[in-house]
């Protein structure tokens, strides 16, 4: 899970929302030379379903917010390398600021990415993912509401890209039961949280986890957190039981 990916001073808070652009090429550098496959979200499902065998080394890079600082910096590396991503855009806020980052004081409100630069990146190859219409915290929202983020970012990014978008990231990892039974019924098939852990075999689509990448991560931090060794977070653990009883 990355965010911005760019040039930033240093910082000791909001780490996860940022990657040095320097750092970043030397991450897929990694990702490359080590062998690693990096996948796209329709071979993550079906790997996840059993259709399709886990290659070994697989990840997927996933991207928030739809930042105007990863045309610049993060697009020209992953084309170099001939990687797959999924940008999550906001589609209320298409060529406008990230607002919600104004309630911290002091940190900058970078630009969000415009439709002519969505469908840039999608013809290099990047998917298209929603991130709702306002970016709100659907766990809180009334259900009416929450539908209408799901429904109408869908539908808004289906007429500027001309082709039908299946995944969805959940803001500021906010979901519970009602949020992903919305999302299945407004026709996505996969959904990304803040989760911390590997994806595994059986997890269900609408709530997949995934490692966040922060700006203080060095390469051994990067291979630490790629290791599936790690254990998931307890979070996981419990949503992953309370999902195989809903199943």
């Amino acid at each position: 899970m990355y965010h911005q990916v760019g040039e930033f001073a240093s910082m000791k808070e909001h780490r996860a929302n940022y990657c040095d652009h320097r750092r970043f090429a030397g991450q897929m550098a990694f990702l490359e030379g080590f062998g690693y496959q990096v996948l796209n979200l329709d071979h993550v499902l079906a790997c996840l379903r059993g259709e399709r065998p886990i290659p070994p080394r697989a990840v997927a890079l996933t991207f928030d917010d739809g930042y105007a600082n990863f045309s610049s910096y993060a697009l020209p590396i992953l084309r170099r390398h001939g990687f797959p991503a999924t940008v999550y855009a906001i589609t209320g806020q298409i060529g406008g600021r990230a607002g919600w980052l104004a309630k911290d004081p002091g940190r900058p409100i970078p630009n969000l990415m415009s439709a002519d630069q969505l469908r840039e990146i999608r013809a290099s190859g990047m998917t298209i993912g929603s991130h709702t219409v306002n970016h709100p915290k659907l766990a809180e929202v009334s259900p009416q509401r929450r539908r209408r983020e799901l429904a109408d970012s869908k539908a808004s990014l289906e007429n500027l890209l001309g082709e039908e978008v299946r995944h969805l990231c959940y803001p500021f990892g906010s979901f519970n039961l009602g949020v992903l039974r919305a999302a299945e019924e407004t026709g996505y098939v996969s959904a990304t949280t803040c989760l911390r852990g590997p994806a595994l075999p059986g997890d269900h689509p609408l709530a997949l986890p995934r490692k966040a990448i922060s700006f203080g991560d060095n390469l051994i931090g990067y291979l630490w957190k790629l290791s599936v060794k790690n254990r998931p977070k307890p979070q996981l653990v419990a949503w992953r039981r309370n999902l195989s009883r809903e199943r």
